[in-house]
């Protein structure tokens, strides 16, 4: 609980300086060359598009993710609530926007045995029925192989884990091997720049250690997902109503590739948000997503909130 606080205060720090930074800078340059472009960050920095040198792009995304159902069997099962808090820092280098350097770090916290989904918060650790902590770190670089097409950009992170156990005392917290994940971005804004489509491949590959479980099933030692692909391929369509605001609808799907692991999965998910710019530097954004098929999988929703701040 006191780490996840002071996680919490630090990002909040971390955000309103970068609120306050970006005021004085916008203003400055508004004095030395005028008004500046009226496009906000949600309409021009996307996932695919890079920050210039000495910029900094911080984004604190939460996802909680709860479910009743699943295809392992018929009817309603008892609730089992997975939260992951995700914070991104990256700075750019070089010139022409085409390279950022930076971090990811993954809080988590679950709670299993049909405990309420805001349980998640409570962060009790209760034996059986709860876990949570720092799970995962990435060094992280995005890149433009394309410096003719500025929409089209790479993000290529290595996921180190910091959990010893997968599941212990029968609450899964976080895959415990090692994930190269490569996430291709790709977006098109249409003329009057009302309308804009958003195409996402993410690629994890899982591995290390063979997953080693107790006779109670909880793992000794590696993960499941070790030695399996990860495909997710996603489209995101957005309607800008002004330049500070937008909704969008989206469609996911997922596949777990068996490369040894002996364990294949895959979903499909649909859901939509809204995005709003605060200020000059700092947005917000809301998503909701239902998983509305699947197999070998769990068939919940995702509730999102996430801040960006670009200054």
């Amino acid at each position: 609980m006191k780490f996840i606080t002071r996680n919490m205060m630090l990002t909040g720090m971390l955000l309103a300086s970068a609120l306050t930074y970006a005021q004085d800078d916008t203003n400055d340059k508004e004095m030395q060359d005028g008004p500046q472009p009226s496009k906000s960050n949600i309409q021009q920095y996307t996932p695919s598009k890079l920050i210039g040198k000495g910029q900094i792009d911080l984004k604190w995304f939460n996802n909680l993710y709860t479910q009743t159902k699943s295809t392992f069997s018929d009817g309603k099962e008892p609730r089992q609530t997975f939260f992951t808090s995700t914070l991104e820092a990256y700075t750019g280098v070089g010139e022409n926007k085409r390279w950022n350097v930076g971090a990811i770090f993954e809080f988590r916290s679950n709670v299993i045995n049909d405990r309420g989904a805001l349980d998640v918060f409570s962060f009790d650790g209760e034996e059986g029925t709860a876990r949570s902590g720092l799970t995962s770190i990435a060094p992280s670089i995005k890149f433009v192989p394309l410096a003719s097409v500025s929409n089209f950009s790479i993000q290529s992170s290595f996921f180190i884990p910091l959990v010893d156990q997968e599941t212990d005392g029968g609450v899964f917290l976080d895959q415990a091997g090692f994930i190269w994940q490569n996430r291709f971005f790709y977006d098109h804004t249409f003329p009057g720049d009302k309308w804009q489509l958003f195409t996402e491949l993410n690629s994890e590959f899982s591995f290390g250690k063979d997953a080693v479980r107790d006779t109670g099933g909880d793992t000794v030692e590696g993960s499941f997902a070790n030695n399996s692909l990860n495909l997710t391929p996603g489209v995101f369509l957005s309607y800008f109503p002004s330049s500070k605001f937008t909704v969008l609808g989206l469609v996911q799907h997922s596949q777990r590739i068996d490369l040894g692991n002996n364990f294949a999965q895959d979903f499909t998910a649909v859901g939509g948000g809204v995005k709003y710019q605060l200020t000059d530097a700092l947005n917000i954004e809301a998503l909701y997503t239902n998983f509305v098929r699947g197999s070998n999988t769990g068939l919940g929703q995702t509730f999102n909130l996430g801040l960006r701040a670009i200054f």
